[in-house]
């Protein structure tokens, strides 16, 4: 490509990630133009369950012959839990796949068809795939970790704290080695937010939707990031979670990003924004620390 072309690409990816930070654009077109880390698409649209949302991608990352077995990320994304699509976010499958992680990417019920606990159980079946087919892709079913942005972060911390989920459809919880939560809603009561309201506000047992409130000292370690722009998801999350996993005695790594709100916080996991804050390569390294 050009010098000119290269240039237009790159004014083009930044009024892009503007557009996102103002959500008047879809994300669709940053993943379809924005530069990917080389790792290979290993499989798409695998269905995980029967319903239309069950639907998962695989990333493998380029390995040897006869190379070890490579821990297994299970990636959730966010979208107040009425919106996105994994094939939106090739980009971070890829990006954590040249990381040395057998990426699954799951779609999830979303609202008005589910509410809540429907895409958390979604989630431990898409758990539950890749524990069963890890090994296809040259990944290890006993060493997975969960990944999760905005919402995505909270059905992550969900299914890795509270253990009833994995449980329900046979998951060993302890085959959960970290989770990486990455601006997560953890402690939002009272529901005063209309998307928090209408997800979460039919359930009988409020406190039982917090992550928080499923802490303990066998919790899997835990790295916590958000920005301290952040004004959608407040840093308060990730503060509260962080400190109730201290207290327990679990490993975490709680990381405060100066400047980076809450849509740059994903961006930074792109090859293009990924100088703007260390996200990608911290993050990595806490996870292998714990899976390998």
């Amino acid at each position: 490509m050009s010098e000119p072309g290269r240039l237009t690409r790159r004014l083009g990816l930044a009024a892009i990630a503007a557009a996102l930070a103002a959500a008047c654009a879809p994300l669709s077109l940053f993943a379809t133009l924005t530069p990917k880390d080389p790792a290979a698409r290993s499989a798409r649209n695998v269905a995980y369950g029967p319903d239309p949302r069950q639907r998962l991608d695989v990333y493998g990352p380029h390995r040897d012959k006869g190379q070890a077995a490579a821990p297994v990320a299970v990636f959730f994304y966010g979208g107040s839990w009425d919106s996105g699509r994994r094939q939106d976010y090739n980009w971070v499958g890829q990006a954590l796949a040249s990381r040395g992680f057998v990426t699954v990417v799951a779609d999830y019920g979303l609202y008005p068809e589910v509410r809540y606990p429907g895409f958390l159980e979604d989630g431990a079946r898409a758990v539950r795939w890749a524990q069963d087919h890890a090994a296809e892709f040259g990944g290890d079913p006993d060493r997975i970790v969960l990944v999760g942005h905005s919402a995505g972060a909270y059905n992550a911390a969900m299914i890795a704290l509270d253990r009833r989920y994995l449980t329900a459809v046979g998951v060993d919880p302890r085959h959960i080695k970290a989770l990486a939560g990455l601006s997560g809603p953890y402690d939002f009561l009272p529901l005063t937010d209309p998307i928090a309201e209408r997800t979460f506000g039919e359930a009988a047992d409020l406190p039982g939707t917090q992550p928080t409130s499923f802490v303990t000292k066998t919790s899997p370690p835990a790295f916590l990031a958000t920005g301290d722009a952040d004004t959608m998801v407040f840093p308060r999350n990730t503060v509260k979670l962080a400190a109730r996993l201290r207290e327990a005695g679990v490993p975490v790594e709680e990381r405060h990003y100066p400047g980076v709100d809450h849509i740059r916080m994903l961006l930074a996991l792109s090859r293009p924004f990924r100088s703007r804050a260390p996200v990608l390569d911290e993050m990595t390294v806490f996870l292998h620390a714990h899976a390998d």
